[in-house]
């Protein structure tokens, strides 16, 4: 009579972590009667300001409207073309159709799998109005080579920085410097609002138009005074997700810590001959400018990403993938996008998958997983 060995409890590429208090802040809001757009989205949209150095900042219900809003913000709209990654999630794209421009797509850095900016610079037509950097996994793009770029043929800059809080570049925060900056606080970010984002901004007069565009285009005076002047959506944050902002805001630098922690276990327990034996790509060893939102692995073409994310659930490991080629679907075909035109974008997109990374995660967590995916690999 055989027994049956009992797998490791399930664990999930993400996870979230509240604790008690957040939640405990959670019930206060309710309870205070003021649970939409109030004095906890004021005391986190300073708090955030404070972390970019003074910059506005304005939070918004996701980190896709902070995008669009930007794009708006910038004056970019039909007739205009703005230049993006084809690695990264959809909305990245899809915002520039929101506002009526055109997308065009530069491939993307074999080592990196961000922006090549090379690439960027060839793309560059009269029409281009702007460049939306994607900082995957939270690792920025050359930011010195960007700005000079945008400066070169006067360009606006929204960086998507959706998975980049924490991130720094030549000692400064991202979003502390630059253009226009939107993060994301979606469940899986290093921090949460459970949903939601924040747009750094350069000016007042900039935030004041955010402002309008994340709520209806209003503009109040005085105690009954309301006009609309611009075309607004319904884009802001309410207070029960900014109170859980604060107390997580309050933990960044542990979670920044504790994540690139994990990434160094990650790469210890890889070993230095791990590439050289499975032909798989592990990220760049970066400790000082990402903040390993993900530990991302591309496979060798010949292991199916499908297989290799079956067989890990076979371990009870969750993995993701991030992202597919946006190109390569149903929508952008459609407007003439093809296999072939962006090949690394394409080879990385059929086979980049996600790890474990969260802060919750021990190091034997990291163990495990390695000793996974070794496993599947053999």
């Amino acid at each position: 009579m055989t027994t049956q060995t009992s797998l490791p409890p399930y664990l999930p590429f993400s996870r979230p972590s509240i604790d008690e208090d957040t939640i405990t802040a959670v019930g206060e809001v309710l309870r205070s009667g003021w649970i939409t757009s109030g004095p906890k989205v004021q005391a986190f949209e300073k708090m955030l300001s404070e972390y970019f150095g003074g910059r506005p900042v304005r939070t918004f219900n996701s980190g896709t409207c902070t995008m669009e809003i930007a794009l708006r913000v910038a004056g970019i709209g039909p007739g205009d073309e703005v230049i993006t990654t084809p690695i990264s999630w959809v909305a990245t794209a899809n915002v520039i159709l929101e506002v009526g421009a055109t997308p065009v797509f530069a491939d993307i850095d074999p080592v990196t799998r961000n922006l090549d900016l090379a690439q960027v610079e060839k793309a560059i037509t009269p029409r281009t109005k702007a460049i939306i950097p994607v900082y995957l996994a939270g690792l920025p793009v050359d930011m010195d080579q960007l700005y000079a770029l945008a400066a070169k043929y006067q360009l606006r800059v929204v960086e998507d920085a959706a998975q980049a809080i924490g991130s720094s570049w030549g000692g400064r925060r991202i979003g502390s410097f630059g253009d226009l900056v939107s993060f994301s606080f979606q469940a899986n970010k290093n921090i949460t609002t459970g949903e939601g984002g924040c747009l750094v901004l350069n000016n007042a007069e900039e935030a004041l138009l955010a402002e309008k565009y994340r709520l209806q285009g209003v503009t109040r005076s005085g105690i009954d005074g309301l006009d609309v002047d611009v075309l607004g959506g319904k884009f802001n944050m309410t207070d029960m997700m900014a109170v859980i902002g604060l107390h997580q805001f309050t933990k960044l630098d542990a979670v920044t810590a504790h994540r690139r922690a994990l990434a160094k276990h990650y790469f210890a327990q890889f070993g230095a001959d791990f590439e050289a034996q499975t032909g798989v790509q592990l990220p760049p060893q970066n400790f000082e400018q990402t903040n390993w939102h993900l530990f991302q692995l591309v496979l060798p073409e010949r292991f199916p990403r499908a297989v290799f994310m079956e067989k890990m659930l076979e371990h009870n490991i969750g993995v993701g993938y991030h992202y597919p080629a946006i190109h390569l679907l149903s929508l952008y075909r459609a407007r003439g996008f093809k296999e072939g035109m962006f090949p690394v974008a394409e080879k990385v997109g059929r086979s980049i998958v996600s790890l474990p990374m969260f802060y919750a995660m021990k190091m034997e967590d990291v163990e495990r997983t390695v000793a996974a995916v070794k496993s599947v690999l053999q």
